[in-house]
C-alpha cells in the first residue's frame, strides 16, 4: 500500500507539472497564430495601399498629357461710371462701373477622366490713380459637366466694378480677360486664359448717383 499511494502520488505531481506547461504552450502557439494573423493584414494593407497611390500618382501624371488650350472671343460692349453710396458707409460716395460684355468660348477640350470641375471668370485689370496693380472679378461661373462647358454670354453683368479708393479718375485703361481654373480629381490645379480684349478699355466719366 505505501508503494501504491508513493505512485498515486506521483502521477499527480507530474500532472500538476505538466498541465501549466501544456497551458504555457496552447498560450504560446495562440499568440504566435495571433501575430502572424496581424502581421498578413498589415502586409495586405501596406501592399494595396502602395497600389493605389501608384495609381493615384499615374491619373495625375497622365493630365500633363492633355495639352488643351481652348480659345474664346470678348467683346466689351459697354462700361459705364456711377456715383453711389456705399453700403458700409451711407454718407460716403465712391464710383462704381457697370460693366456689359459678349462672350463665347468652348472649354469642353479641358475635360477628361481626371477633371472634376471648372471655375472660369472674367477679370479686369487696371492700374489706380496710386499706381497699384489691381485685378477685380466681374463675372464666374463653375461648370461641372462637360456638356456645359460651351459657354455663350450676350451683354451681360454679375459683380459691379469698384476700385479700393473709390474713385476711377486718373485710372488707366483696363484689360478684360476670360480665365480658368481646372480642378482635377487628383493632382494639382491647372490655370489658363481663353480670351482677351484686343484693345485697352478706358474709364468714362463718372454719371449721376445710381441706387
Amino acid at each position: 500500500m505505501g508503494h501504491v499511494g508513493a505512485d498515486v502520488t506521483s502521477v499527480c505531481r507530474g500532472r500538476c507539472l505538466f498541465a501549466p506547461s501544456l497551458s504555457f504552450f496552447i498560450l504560446l502557439r495562440a499568440h504566435y497564430r495571433m501575430h502572424s494573423i496581424y502581421t498578413r493584414v498589415n502586409s495586405i494593407s501596406a501592399f494595396w495601399s502602395t497600389c493605389v497611390m501608384f495609381l493615384l500618382g499615374a491619373v495625375a501624371l497622365s493630365s500633363f498629357l492633355f495639352n488643351a488650350d481652348p480659345k474664346g472671343n470678348l467683346d466689351i460692349v459697354s462700361l459705364k461710371v456711377f456715383h453711389s453710396k456705399t453700403r458700409r458707409y451711407p454718407f460716403r460716395n465712391e464710383e462704381v462701373g457697370f460693366v456689359k460684355f459678349n462672350l463665347s468660348a468652348d472649354l469642353t477640350p479641358l475635360f477628361n477622366w481626371n477633371t472634376k470641375q471648372l471655375f472660369v471668370y472674367l477679370e479686369a485689370e487696371y492700374t489706380n490713380a496710386q499706381g497699384v496693380n489691381n485685378t477685380v472679378v466681374i463675372w464666374d461661373r463653375i461648370v461641372r459637366r462637360k456638356e456645359d462647358a460651351t459657354i455663350d454670354v450676350v451683354q451681360k453683368d454679375k459683380y459691379r466694378l469698384r476700385d479700393l479708393s473709390g474713385s476711377f479718375s486718373d485710372v488707366l485703361a483696363a484689360q478684360y480677360s476670360l480665365k480658368y481654373n481646372v480642378m482635377p480629381y487628383v493632382g494639382v490645379l491647372s490655370y489658363g486664359e481663353a480670351a482677351r480684349t484686343v484693345e485697352p478699355i478706358d474709364f468714362p466719366e463718372a454719371r449721376d448717383a445710381v441706387s
